[in-house]
């Protein structure tokens, strides 16, 4: 993708931002409430950009990002105040730079902090599965990372727990993305994964996960 923040005017970013946030397809009537309305030629743009899909359901128009949008919205964190912003806006980019400087230090993307409401765990959830699996994938982690808390591929982890079976491990991996200092992500460059990457992946709050870094 080669459009720049620059490119979208204040709207354009502010709905991609909101989208973002949410984490979610979104109703066309609800980006009002969320953020600024969406007129028709914004709308045309950002499809155009490959930065939103848009479908139809019961008649009402339903927004969500796409690969590209999630990476624009990466650039749009800790990117400049677009021009003749509002005090708000002004507020909110200078937020956004604080962001840029969490995940820049956390080595973190978007869409891994960005999660829907329900992906909050319950109070209380027990673990199904118990102990043994998480400490299986702590230990396979371990003898796969190149270093303290890099990243290690699902696509090898999995490999590296054959016996265990994908349902057992998806689950227990979306249990650990609760625990401090473990982080699933996905993977920013795309065009660079491979069908067993793409299966490999485990899907949370929407979007799948292709990797997983597990602090010391």
């Amino acid at each position: 993708m080669n459009i720049e923040p620059n490119e979208l005017t204040g709207t354009e970013q502010a709905v991609l931002l909101v989208l973002m946030a949410e984490a979610r397809p979104v109703r066309n009537p609800e980006l009002i409430a969320l953020g600024p309305k969406l007129e028709p030629g914004n709308r045309k743009r950002l499809v155009e950009k490959g930065l939103v899909e848009v479908v139809t359901v019961n008649r009402t128009m339903v927004l969500e990002l796409t690969d590209d949008g999630w990476a624009m919205c990466a650039k749009l964190i800790g990117a400049d105040i677009p021009p003749r912003p509002s005090s708000q806006g002004k507020a909110l980019y200078t937020v956004l730079r604080a962001l840029r400087r969490y995940f820049d230090r956390e080595d973190v993307a978007p869409a891994n902090v960005f999660l829907p409401l329900d992906e909050s765990p319950p109070v209380g959830d027990p673990d199904p599965l118990g102990d043994d699996i998480e400490a299986r994938v702590r230990t396979a982690y371990v003898a796969l990372a190149a270093r303290d808390g890099g990243w290690v591929d699902l696509v090898k982890l999995r490999d590296e727990l054959r016996d265990v079976s994908k349902h057992e491990l998806d689950v227990a991996l979306t249990q650990m993305n609760r625990i401090p200092g473990v982080t699933l992500a996905r993977e920013d460059d795309q065009k660079s994964l491979t069908q067993d990457d793409h299966d490999a992946a485990v899907e949370i709050g929407g979007q799948p996960k292709h990797k997983i870094a597990i602090a010391p």
